[in-house]
């Protein structure tokens, strides 16, 4: 159960000096949540969809990659790279030899991991957590303010009648942002009344334009967007048959219904990987 047995190899990575627009197509394209930066052959940082998602305006890589990222040896233990996942509160982990990215190893691969163990425990107040869920008619950029607010990756749907119509997640955001561009004034005239023929005037009515390009949701009901063919699972589950349906339907979450089908509490994968740091899992 070692690092270098379920980290991926070939990594997709953006280089520095790069800019947003290329990560944005690269997560579109692909429906990864992130990627390794790199500036020649050397791990300089990472970048993902919440930097995208809460620096709109900022179109240069370096400014919105996280420098130095945690990273992991390839020959350590998962349940290390678990550890690290948890801690951190971050979905991969660059896996490095001296400064060369050779691997990732992420959420998703411990996921796989786990669904082979064939773990028995029940997720019920083991690895289930308390969520909100929002109306779907609610606007996309309300639903990605409040997951910025919220912390949450995915957020149930619920229609009139508090039924579970769908999830939406930070990925099913970014698939339908697009970028708009604009032109912005700044004025800087403070309305002087002095010569107009002076420095002071000049210099204090001086206007300027700029353009600027934002990531940008449109204002539609988040029903347009969210995911639909919803897996999921009763409280009483097991730890391993989840993995597998997490692995299987490809969602990093699944919702946790009572006996009456009704929505008690989401199932999220950087929870359920928390097993693999129980000693009696190794």
């Amino acid at each position: 159960m070692l690092v270098k047995d379920f980290m991926t190899v070939d990594v997709v990575s953006v280089e520095i000096p790069g800019n947003r627009d290329d990560v944005l197509k690269i997560l579109k394209r692909t429906g990864i949540s992130g990627v390794p930066v790199l500036k020649g052959d050397k791990l300089v940082g990472i970048i993902t969809r919440k930097d995208l998602l809460r620096k709109s305006e900022e179109t240069q890589l370096g400014l919105l990659m996280t420098e130095d990222p945690v990273v992991i040896s390839p020959d350590a233990a998962l349940s290390e790279a678990a550890r690290l996942l948890v801690t951190h509160n971050i979905r991969r982990l660059p896996v490095v030899e001296g400064s060369r990215l050779i691997g990732l190893i992420s959420i998703a691969d411990l996921i796989h991991a786990i669904a082979t163990l064939r773990i028995k425990d029940e997720i019920k107040d083991l690895y289930t957590s308390k969520t909100f869920a929002l109306w779907e008619e609610t606007p996309l950029p309300v639903v990605a303010r409040v997951m910025e607010i919220s912390g949450f990756e995915a957020i149930p749907i619920l229609d009139a009648e508090s039924t579970i119509q769908g999830i939406i997640s930070e990925r099913d955001l970014i698939r339908h942002s697009s970028i708009e561009d604009s032109v912005e004034v700044s004025d800087f005239s403070n309305g002087t009344d002095d010569d107009e023929w002076t420095w002071e005037s000049i210099r204090d009515m001086h206007t300027i334009s700029y353009s600027i390009s934002k990531v940008q949701l449109p204002p539609r009901p988040v029903k347009t967007a969210m995911v639909k063919n919803v897996v999921a699972v009763p409280i009483n589950s097991e730890v391993s048959d989840c993995a597998l349906k997490m692995k299987r339907a490809r969602v990093d979450q699944l919702p946790v219904i009572n006996g009456d089908k009704k929505l008690v509490a989401m199932l999220f994968d950087r929870d359920l990987i928390r097993v693999l740091c129980n000693p009696s899992i190794q």
